[in-house]
């Protein structure tokens, strides 16, 4: 089994080297590195590629959901699953596309499972691979229909996307429901890894 990747991102020293203690307790787990200062993050997710990026939410200059729409700006789209002490950010951490959310203190065993979800999920996109994409044909997206995915996949809502794009809302929700007709997808975070695995992006 290929080991995965990870980098973990939080302000405070005692999180970051709590966070690596659990994970070195977990098998095929490689920290490539920790960062402190949620700004050096970014370039240093883009460089190292990791499978996962453990932010998190609530931290000097940057937040986690900051750090998703800078990484996802330079076309890398890494599972991102956020670590935080406020239940608040559940909702919107699912809604920006993040894998999961770990409250902390970090349990081991919920960290385990959280892991192992994402080896499953991406076995499951592997075997589409492998698979379906073979006899699947991948949709074809218009022009302004791959802009509003990629919006929405960086987190924006359809009245965000439509004053970022100057096109009413409704126009906005006609190729949200297009797009999502044509990939079978229902969520943010489904389009997403549909987006990666089929190369639409």
């Amino acid at each position: 089994m290929e080991p995965v990747t990870c980098i973990i991102v939080d302000d405070e020293v005692e999180v970051l080297n709590r966070l690596e203690s659990l994970l070195q307790k977990i098998e095929d787990i490689r920290l490539i590195t920790k960062e402190s200062k949620p700004e050096n993050a970014i370039e240093s997710i883009i460089r190292h590629k990791p499978d996962l990026v453990f932010t998190d939410v609530e931290m000097p200059r940057l937040t986690g959901f900051e750090i998703i729409n800078k990484v996802h700006s330079n076309n890398f789209y890494p599972t991102f699953i956020f670590v935080t002490a406020y239940k608040q950010y559940a909702i919107k951490a699912i809604k920006q596309a993040a894998f999961d959310f770990l409250l902390k203190p970090v349990d081991i065993e919920e960290l385990r499972e959280t892991i192992e979800r994402y080896r499953n999920s991406n076995r499951k996109k592997q075997n589409y691979l492998n698979t379906e994409r073979k006899t699947v044909d991948v949709p074809r997206l218009s022009s302004r229909e791959k802009e509003v995915l990629k919006l929405i996949i960086d987190g924006y809502t359809s009245k965000q996307i439509a004053e970022k794009l100057l096109i009413s809302k409704s126009t906005v929700d006609t190729h949200r429901r297009n797009i999502q007709d044509k990939t079978g997808t229902k969520t943010p975070a489904e389009l997403a890894a549909y987006a990666v695995t089929m190369g639409l992006l």
